[in-house]
């Protein structure tokens, strides 16, 4: 038979001459197919959680280029030149920033299923555990695409009002660059989620599954490129934006946005061009996302088992 979320139980049969069946589950695609139209239903039962998603990167924008753009104007020209806007170099970090606060919240999702029971009833039916996680991962991707959107075409509206420029002077890879920005959101996000669901799974408490997102993403967010170039900034900082996921992030959708270097953390000059910040880039990204996702998953699997 079926069950409730779309995975198939088999009968096992209990009266004289009866077959054992075994348990079986749908193929991987269908369980992916499964677990993210469930997250995306939950999601958009919750009004507040899309509002709150959707309005939050506006606010950023608005209130940070309006804070910070005439303070940070002279650092941004000596790294950049007088023809970079602080509206278009902080875009990616906005997008990015974005893309931070979505993966976060699938840890807490995955604590609200724990205490409302939903977990467990998922972890006892025979759905793949690496689908569980993807599809999870891929529901909040499609708040995050939405999301890039959005701010992509709020910082135009900001450029244009501020200079007049043209969507080639916003954007200068054009329309595959745009396209480039949303893909590094991705990249850059599931390594997060990977982080977030797996904070829940091992203190699985909504306020502790908060506070230790919380306590990582925001001191990375302000010793990373995001908000100034890190030709600027002290030397402790330059050294912990090193190691730091963010930088990455920042600098590779940077690039796109630019269609030019911007000083990087990396010395490379191996591919030539933008290549030079963005193949590094988005390599550490994919490990970082191959590894905690694993342990995520592997995470997962030993949940099943207790649950068992």
């Amino acid at each position: 038979m079926t069950a409730a979320d779309g995975s198939v139980e088999a009968e096992t049969g209990t009266g004289a001459g009866s077959t054992p069946r075994t348990t079986h589950s749908n193929g991987f695609l269908t369980d992916v197919w499964i677990n993210l139209k469930r997250w995306i239903v939950k999601t958009t039962r919750n009004p507040f959680v899309i509002f709150g998603s959707l309005i939050q990167p506006i606010l950023f924008l608005v209130l940070f280029t309006s804070v910070f753009g005439q303070v940070t104007g002279g650092a941004l020209t000596q790294a950049l030149g007088e023809d970079v806007s602080y509206v278009t170099y902080l875009v990616p970090a906005i997008v990015i920033q974005s893309a931070l606060v979505a993966a976060a919240g699938s840890g807490i999702g995955l604590v609200d299923d724990m205490e409302n029971g939903m977990f467990e009833k998922v972890l006892v039916s025979p759905i793949n555990r690496g689908a569980m996680f993807l599809g999870k991962a891929l529901s909040e991707v499609v708040r995050i695409v939405i999301q890039t959107f959005i701010i992509l075409g709020l910082g135009y509206v900001l450029v244009w009002l501020d200079t007049g420029g043209s969507i080639g002077s916003y954007i200068r890879t054009g329309f595959l660059g745009a396209v480039g920005v949303v893909v590094v959101a991705v990249v850059f996000a599931i390594w997060f989620t990977a982080f977030s669901n797996i904070v829940a799974l091992v203190t699985r408490d909504q306020e502790s599954t908060i506070i230790g997102a919380n306590l990582l993403q925001f001191p990375l967010l302000f010793v990373s490129s995001a908000f100034l170039p890190v030709s600027v900034l002290p030397g402790w900082v330059r050294t912990l934006a090193t190691v730091n996921p963010i930088t990455y992030g920042v600098d590779a959708a940077r690039v796109l946005m630019l269609g030019e270097n911007v000083p990087s953390v990396l010395d490379i000059t191996t591919f030539g061009g933008i290549w030079d910040v963005l193949i590094p880039a988005l390599a550490i990204l994919l490990a970082l996302d191959l590894v905690l996702g694993a342990i995520a998953v592997r995470s997962l699997n030993r949940a099943s088992s207790s649950a068992t």
